[in-house]
């Protein structure tokens, strides 16, 4: 993509450029240019911070089932593959909407409307999704951010040096994707943080993500010594998944409202675990703050 086809926006302080493409968040560079984003190697992912709507993660044979009938969605929807409509741009924000269509309908059928409002301050930028029910009937849904953040951080410190640090301790198992289907897998397994500190690996990735669905934490730091911070706060969200393609410069921490479904799942979207439901004119919303520490 070139420069004119985002949306640039400016504290002084930071800087974010976001494509409409997906409302998906490029770059963010603090005022020295330093990139605290992925660099998107093409020989690992070339994603950056996909939205994740109306589904998160993986569908059973890519199919779901909702009042008598199937529908089909590829993984983690169809929000992060669609053109928004760019609202409003001032010089330290800006907003990007998502409606339904006839298209979406097909696959989605209730009349909705997702917007994504990017805010920076100082050094924090405060990212706000919003969906609304524009339909007539209870609508379900999940979603969740999906940012690639650079692995290492800028500032000099080893990649094997940092660490995530969550906000409480989280001594519960985690949960793994089998790796045959996408799907999430039956039995949680030992979660491999200590404490409340991750220190993540790239073997720890060589079966997919680590996923968090009964999380306490609601906001992390992700960092090392000596270098860069980046504190994650995400109140809305109760599940989380920590991924990255083995051996990329990237790590993808992920708020998350919903999940893959389980394996072997075979029951209603509406009754399936992470989905929520909105009635008629509801909406609900989910931030996500990430605010830059600089290793000087």
């Amino acid at each position: 993509m070139t420069d004119r086809e985002f949306v640039t926006i400016s504290s002084g302080d930071l800087t974010a450029r976001i494509a409409p493409f997906g409302a998906e968040l490029w770059s963010l560079t603090d005022r020295a240019g330093r990139e605290y984003m992925t660099d998107a190697d093409p020989a690992f992912w070339t994603g950056h911070a996909p939205i994740l709507f109306p589904i998160v993660g993986a569908l059973s044979a890519g199919r779901y089932r909702l009042d008598g009938h199937e529908y089909e969605l590829p993984k983690h929807g169809f929000a992060r593959h669609s053109l928004f409509e760019v609202v409003e741009v001032a010089p330290d924000r800006a907003t990007f909407r998502l409606r339904d269509s006839a298209e979406t309908r097909k696959v989605y059928p209730f009349a909705f409307a997702l917007q994504l409002e990017f805010r920076l301050e100082g050094m924090s930028l405060h990212t706000t999704a919003t969906v609304t029910n524009a339909g007539d009937g209870a609508m379900p849904f999940s979603f969740g951010y999906h940012p690639a953040f650079a692995w290492p951080l800028p500032g000099g410190a080893a990649k094997a040096d940092h660490t995530v640090a969550f906000e409480q301790s989280e001594p519960q198992p985690i949960r793994r994707i089998d790796m045959a289907t996408g799907l999430v897998q039956p039995e949680p397994v030992a979660t491999p943080v200590d404490g409340h500190l991750l220190r993540p690996e790239a073997a720890q990735f060589e079966t997919d993500a680590l996923i968090w669905d009964r999380l306490a934490s609601r906001s992390l730091t992700f960092g090392a010594p000596g270098g860069a911070q980046l504190v994650v706060a995400f109140p809305d969200t109760p599940m989380l998944g920590i991924w990255q393609k083995p051996g990329a410069n990237y790590l993808c921490i992920e708020p998350w409202q919903g999940m893959a479904d389980p394996l072997g799942y075979t029951g209603a979207f509406r009754a399936k675990p992470g989905v929520l439901s909105l009635e008629p004119g509801a909406g609900r919303s989910f931030r996500m703050d990430v605010s830059v520490l600089t290793a000087d």
